[in-house]
């Protein structure tokens, strides 16, 4: 009889997790953050205790699961809609290497070594800490990083090509609300930003998804109509 209610809750549990992800979505699985694998653990725990205990049932399995979604999708909600909790949730991505400095204090802010800052380098492909012009640490754990343009492959010095200039870009705009401290960092004010927004026919702060400055480049701005048109 055990086996048969072991059999039942474990088909049980399997669905209701699979529905669960299914009403998530996919950056569960894709982009865990620290918040998405602890929430993972306590289902996986929540489930697995349940279909041992023979005082628990799939009532109690389903109500802990649906719980702990409320909890999940809570969350997201929150750092949808009010974006100075994403980074309590969810973090900010951490610039390790600028310009090719690294930047001690902020790896020991991320707590990363150096051997930790190799070892994620190296599964991008990257084998020196020279060859690295930016490395930004981001919240789930992977770095993205920048070569130098000499370390660019191929080499635009096999060629005796001249080295060409390379900038990190820089979120200016996000969800229609300025990024004053970006802005700030690249001695850029208010005033050219809104006379970058004019110059392509945006003139509210509000009406833009994203805009994403790259020094030497042409502001890049993507409004809220550019997503669903």
């Amino acid at each position: 009889m055990d086996y048969m209610r072991i059999l039942v809750e474990s088909l049980f549990g399997f669905g209701a997790l699979l529905l669960l992800t299914k009403i998530l979505g996919k950056t569960e699985i894709t982009q865990i953050t620290a918040f998405d694998f602890i929430a993972a653990l306590v289902l996986g725990e929540l489930v697995g205790n349940g279909l041992y205990d023979t005082e628990v049932g799939i009532p109690q399995i389903a109500f802990a699961v649906l719980l702990w979604g409320l909890m999940i999708y809570t969350t997201q909600f929150i750092t949808l809609k009010f974006k100075k909790s994403r980074s309590v949730l969810e973090g900010n991505p951490a610039v390790i290497i600028n310009n090719g400095s690294i930047d001690y204090e902020e790896m020991k802010k991320s707590k990363l070594d150096i051997n930790q800052l190799q070892h994620l380098l190296r599964q991008k492909d990257i084998f020196s800490l020279k060859d690295v012009l930016f490395a930004v640490l981001e919240t789930n754990g992977s770095i993205s990083a920048i070569k130098k343009p000499a370390a660019g492959t191929p080499t635009r010095s096999d060629f005796n090509l001249p080295l060409a200039s390379q900038a990190l870009p820089r979120l200016l705009i996000s969800d229609g609300e300025v990024l004053w401290d970006n802005l700030e960092e690249l001695n850029l004010n208010k005033n050219w930003l809104e006379s970058e927004l004019q110059k392509q026919n945006f003139y509210s702060v509000e009406d833009v998804l994203i805009a994403e400055y790259t020094p030497g480049e042409k502001l890049f701005i993507m409004g809220y109509q550019s997503t669903t048109g």
